[in-house]
């Protein structure tokens, strides 16, 4: 997958792009995660959305395995990069962030579906 790498404290994550998260979608082998507060979309094939702040305590609803891969969004990167970090403490160790957000999303043309 084509992103950027990330180091910070606790390990690494990778930015991507909304075409690489299209693709990595379209393996279906991804866990998505929205974590954006307050809930304004989501992408189609999202799995759960967690506010950031609350992604701690709702470990039980990401997956067990801490190889899972996980991509985390939000509306435009901020609240997902914090999610990502946490993530990171966590133990999970294969983590994307989509760089912009659902704003990128859009304006790579793919659409946000609502609950």
């Amino acid at each position: 997958m084509s992103g950027t790498p990330v180091r910070v404290p606790g390990g690494s994550y990778t930015n991507i792009g909304p075409r690489t998260l299209r693709d990595m979608l379209a393996s279906k082998d991804v866990f998505l995660l929205n974590v954006h507060v307050p809930y304004e979309g989501e992408i189609e094939g999202t799995d759960v959305n967690i506010p950031y702040d609350e992604v701690e305590r709702r470990v039980g609803q990401l997956p067990l395995e801490r190889d899972a891969r996980i991509v985390v969004y939000c509306r435009s990167g901020r609240m997902s990069a914090v999610a990502v970090e946490r993530l990171l403490r966590l133990g999970y160790t294969r983590v994307w962030h989509l760089e912009g957000g659902f704003v990128a999303w859009r304006q790579a043309g793919f659409r946000l579906s609502h609950r």
